[in-house]
């Protein structure tokens, strides 16, 4: 260990202590610090684990499963992320996705929906960021017929330090000093809901599971076959998972591990390169982790209790620039950790498969393209169904990257997309009204920004007007060398 260490991980925990930020996130911040100091890396050797080969599915319970488990749970959402991935600085949950309505206020109608068909409480409650918690209260505030007595619509991600690549110390930026601190990824949920309190008011409400979910994933409704399966698992925790597809061989596992026969996630970053082949293998590793977890409160309380809030979830290495949009600014080191790593930690914990359906995130302006396009359809209870099977595949070139220049050049909304088998868009072109796109669709690079005119139709050789003949036949001669 560097010299300067100790003395960088107390500058960090003082600086933590001067900002209030609770004991607990400090111990949890020390434990996680030491992790990384020391390099630990959390490497899985395929040798230790045996793939899952079957679980519960969703499609084979009832649709018409007793509400009563769904009437003792609550709704969280992961509402810290800004969407910095497409170049935003608040709540990514305030996008708007469908119809006018952004994640956040479809999230609160599929509540509404849910409670009409249970008649159950079913409390929505947020956690924040420091970042993002104004705006979001401000939206709940005009929804008050959300409120349930006694519980707050809100909770608090803790904070960290920003820390220097060099040293581990915590970082400093005088031009913005908000921009030294960063959220510790959503494994803060565990020692977040115990230091707020939240934990308290759900259970003192009577309250006995939680339903946690990415706010971006409109997929992840309330479900009353899953809540009533749960509760008769009597597990600790259960994980909804997907089965893996060649688009998936990048993303993390499920696997058991051989020691003591207990799930857990398996990420990229902890395959040792001679297993790189068994990870990818998505015939062999089946399914994958959609981050939607059901907790059971009471079992929650006992191992929060027994840790102090220490879980010891496996750390996530990730280095970026302090200013995200300074590319000259000190490069620095933020330690993260993801809820979906605590099946590990829970004796009996498991998971249930379910359809896509449920897994409908937004990463990237290519996955906001689609669900705003006629590939889906916005259902009367606030769910986005797929109109078309397979959906198409879409890649948007370097001009549509941040949300405000894909914005700039879809001014009358998404094309339609319901012919469309794939569309990739190379060069600058700005979309017009009612353009429509057809089986494997190319726009080819532009010398500068184009057109797609209205009414237009985009196909494999590019838009049948208004593109140089030129440019349309390099496309095609491109598409036929692939």
């Amino acid at each position: 260990m560097n010299p300067s260490t100790p003395r960088a991980l107390d500058a960090a925990v003082t600086a933590m202590q001067e900002a209030g930020v609770a004991d607990v996130a400090v111990a949890v911040f020390r434990r996680a610090w030491t992790d990384l100091a020391e390099g630990r890396t959390g490497t899985v050797p395929e040798e230790d684990i045996d793939p899952v080969s079957e679980l519960d599915r969703l499609a084979d319970l009832q649709a018409d499963a007793d509400p009563r488990a769904l009437g003792l749970t609550a709704v969280v959402k992961l509402n810290g992320g800004l969407g910095t991935s497409m170049g935003m600085d608040r709540a990514k949950s305030l996008v708007p996705v469908r119809e006018g309505h952004t994640f956040l206020e479809l999230s609160i109608e599929q509540v509404r929906q849910a409670r009409r068909r249970s008649q159950a409480r079913l409390p929505l409650v947020l956690m924040n960021s420091f970042r993002t918690r104004a705006d979001s209260l401000e939206v709940l505030r005009r929804h008050p017929d959300l409120a349930v007595e006694g519980i707050d619509p809100d909770f608090l991600q803790s904070q960290e330090p920003k820390l220097l690549v060099e040293d581990l110390s915590p970082v400093s930026w005088p031009a913005d000093p908000g921009l030294e601190w960063c959220p510790p990824g959503h494994g803060d949920l565990y020692p977040a809901l115990l230091s707020s309190g939240m934990l308290d008011q759900l259970r003192s409400a009577g309250l006995r599971y939680a339903m946690v979910s990415n706010s971006d994933n409109v997929g992840a409704a309330p479900s009353a076959a899953v809540a009533d399966w749960f509760a008769r698992s009597g597990a600790p925790l259960a994980m909804e998972v997907c089965r893996r597809t060649a688009a998936d061989r990048k993303g993390g596992h499920l696997a058991v591990r051989r020691a003591d026969g207990r799930l857990i996630l398996r990420e990229k970053a902890q395959t040792a390169p001679e297993d790189a082949g068994s990870f990818g293998d998505v015939d062999l590793h089946r399914f994958f982790n959609t981050n939607t977890l059901w907790l059971d409160l009471d079992q929650l309380d006992e191992v929060l209790g027994r840790t102090g809030g220490v879980l010891g979830l496996p750390i996530i290495r990730n280095e970026k620039h302090v200013d995200p949009t300074d590319t000259g600014s000190p490069r620095v080191v933020q330690i993260e950790t993801a809820m979906g790593s605590a099946i590990e930690v829970f004796d009996g914990a498991t998971a249930i498969e379910v359809p896509r359906s449920r897994f409908r995130p937004v990463k990237t302006t290519d996955d906001l393209l689609l669900l705003r396009s006629d590939a889906f359809e916005l259902t009367e209870q606030a769910e986005l169904r797929p109109t078309v099977d397979p959906l198409p595949l879409v890649t948007l070139g370097e001009h549509y990257t941040t949300l405000a220049s894909f914005e700039s050049r879809f001014p009358h909304g998404a094309p339609s997309l319901r012919g469309a088998s794939s569309l990739t868009v190379e060069g600058d072109w700005t979309f017009g009204r009612d353009v429509r796109v057809v089986e494997d669709a190319v726009l080819p690079p532009t010398p500068g920004a184009r057109p797609v005119p209205d009414g237009a139709t985009v196909g494999p050789d590019g838009v049948d007007a208004g593109v140089d003949p030129s440019i349309a036949g390099s496309a095609a001669a491109g598409a036929a060398s692939d």
